[in-house]
C-alpha cells in the first residue's frame, strides 16, 4: 500500500529493489489488495514475485467488499487476482474493510458459500477479513464464519478503538491468527512528534526511536501474529528489519510499558477532543460516526495535515469507505444519549457542531471527489 511513488506513479525500479531486498532479509508476508496504487500493486507484485520469489513469502490480497453486487462477483475477482499475481493460489485471502451491515449484505450474496468452495478448489489457502468498526461488529462476524485469520487496527493509541484489546483477545481466544495494520496509526506516532511527547520518550534509560517503541508495543502481545508496516524509504526498511529481530512477546519492562502508558495519556490530553475511542456513545440515533469524526478531527492536531483530515472525514463520515453509510457530525440533532453514555464526560454535541463547521464547508464535495479516486477507482477497474 506504501511503495515509493514517482511523478505520481509507483516508482517500479525502486519498489522492486525494496520488496526483494526485505524478502532476502527475512520479510516473509507480503499483503496487497485490489485497491492498492489504484489497481496497479497486484500487477506490480506479480511481475517481481515471479522470478521464483513467490515461493519465498506468504501472499495475502483482499475481496474489495463494498463493490460487491453479485455471487458471481466474487469469483470474477479472485480469479482476475490470481492472474493479476500470476499464481494459483493466495495463502491469505482477506474480506476487504468489513462493518456489521456490510458483512450481512455480503452474507445474502453468498460470501461463506464463495469462501468455502475457493478453498475447497485450492485458490485460497486460508480466510480471513479486514475490519475497521466497532467491537460488537467485530465478534459478529468473527463468529459467522470458521476463519483462520483477522486483520485489525492495533497501537498504543487504539487499544480502546474499533476492535481494540477487547477483540484482540477474543480472536486469540478462538484460536485465530491475527495480522495488525496500522501499528504506527499511518505514521502518525513517528512524525511531528509534540515536544510533551518527545520529552516522556527521552526519559526512558534505553534510547529508541518513536517507531521502535510503537513497534515493540504491538509485538509485546503474545496474541499478534504479524504485523504490517508500511514501508517506502529503505531506512524504513532496515529500522523494521532490526526491530522486528529484537521484539518479541512480553520483552518489555514494566517501567517502560508505563512509560508508553504515559506517553498515550499525554497524547490523549493533547487531543482537542479527549475521546478515548471507547466507543460506549454508539449506536448514535442519527447514525453519527462520534468516535470516527473525533479521531480524524485530532489527527488533523496531532499530524498538523489538515488535507489530509478533509479527505479522511469525505472518506469514512462521508461514506466512501463505509459501504455507503453516513456519519456526518452534522446529522448530530442535539439528543444528548451519547453524553449519559459517556465516560470521559464529554459535550460530544458541541464538539460535533466544532467538527461540522470544520469539515463540512463548501470545499466537502470537492473532497469526496477525491476520496472516490484514491478510495474506490476499482470500481472502474475491468473485472476479467
Amino acid at each position: 500500500m506504501h511503495l515509493p511513488v514517482k511523478d505520481g506513479k509507483l516508482d517500479r525500479d525502486k519498489g522492486k529493489h525494496q520488496i526483494l531486498y526485505a524478502i532476502d532479509h527475512g520479510v516473509n508476508y507480503i499483503d496487497t489488495a485490489w485497491t492498492y496504487h489504484l489497481g496497479e500493486n497486484e500487477l506490480f507484485l506479480g511481475s517481481i514475485l515471479a522470478d521464483g520469489y513467490r515461493e519465498k513469502i506468504k501472499l495475502a490480497t483482499k475481496l474489495p467488499s463494498w463493490i460487491i453486487k453479485s455471487r458471481e462477483d466474487m469469483d470474477r475477482i479472485l480469479n482476475a487476482q490470481l492472474e493479476r499475481l500470476r499464481t494459483d493460489h493466495i495463502d491469505y485471502y482477506l474480506v476487504h474493510s468489513l462493518i456489521g451491515t456490510l458483512w450481512s449484505r455480503l452474507e445474502s450474496l453468498g460470501v461463506t458459500d464463495f469462501l468455502d468452495r475457493a478453498k475447497a478448489d485450492g485458490r485460497i489457502v486460508n480466510a480471513g477479513f479486514s475490519f475497521h468498526a466497532s467491537i460488537e461488529d467485530f465478534k459478529q462476524i468473527l463468529d459467522a464464519y470458521p476463519w483462520t485469520f483477522c486483520q485489525i487496527q492495533y497501537n498504543f493509541l487504539d487499544s480502546k478503538n474499533q476492535a481494540g484489546i477487547e477483540g484482540l483477545k477474543y480472536a486469540a481466544s478462538k484460536g485465530l491468527g491475527i495480522i495488525i495494520m496500522e501499528p504506527l496509526r499511518g505514521g502518525k506516532l513517528t512524525r511531528l512528534i509534540p515536544p510533551e511527547i518527545k520529552d516522556i520518550w527521552n526519559e526512558a534509560p534505553v534510547k529508541r526511536t518513536p517507531a521502535e517503541w510503537a513497534l515493540r508495543w504491538v509485538w509485546n502481545h503474545s496474541e499478534v501474529t504479524v504485523v504490517l508496516s508500511g514501508m517506502n524509504e529503505e531506512s524504513h526498511i532496515e529500522e523494521n528489519l532490526k526491530i522486528a529481530a529484537e521484539a518479541y512477546p512480553n520483552s518489555l519492562t514494566e517501567a517502560e510499558l508505563q512509560l508508553v502508558d504515559r506517553v498515550e495519556q499525554k497524547y490523549r490530553k493533547l487531543m482537542n477532543t479527549g475521546c478515548t475511542g471507547c466507543r460506549y456513545c454508539l449506536t448514535c440515533p442519527s447514525g453519527v460516526d462520534i468516535p470516527g469524526c473525533f479521531e480524524i478531527y485530532d489527527n488533523v492536531y496531532l499530524s498538523g495535515d489538515e488535507e489530509e483530515g478533509k479527505l479522511m472525514y469525505a472518506a469514512k463520515p462521508g461514506g466512501i469507505i463505509r459501504g455507503g453509510v453516513l456519519g456526518y457530525a452534522s446529522q448530530c440533532i442535539q439528543c444528548g444519549q451519547c453524553v449519559e453514555k459517556c465516560p470521559q464526560h464529554l459535550d460530544i454535541p458541541a464538539l460535533l457542531k466544532i467538527i461540522k463547521e470544520k469539515f463540512e464547508g463548501p470545499d466537502l464535495e470537492i473532497w469526496k471527489d477525491a476520496a472516490r479516486e484514491k478510495f474506490r477507482k476499482d470500481q472502474k477497474l475491468k473485472v476479467i
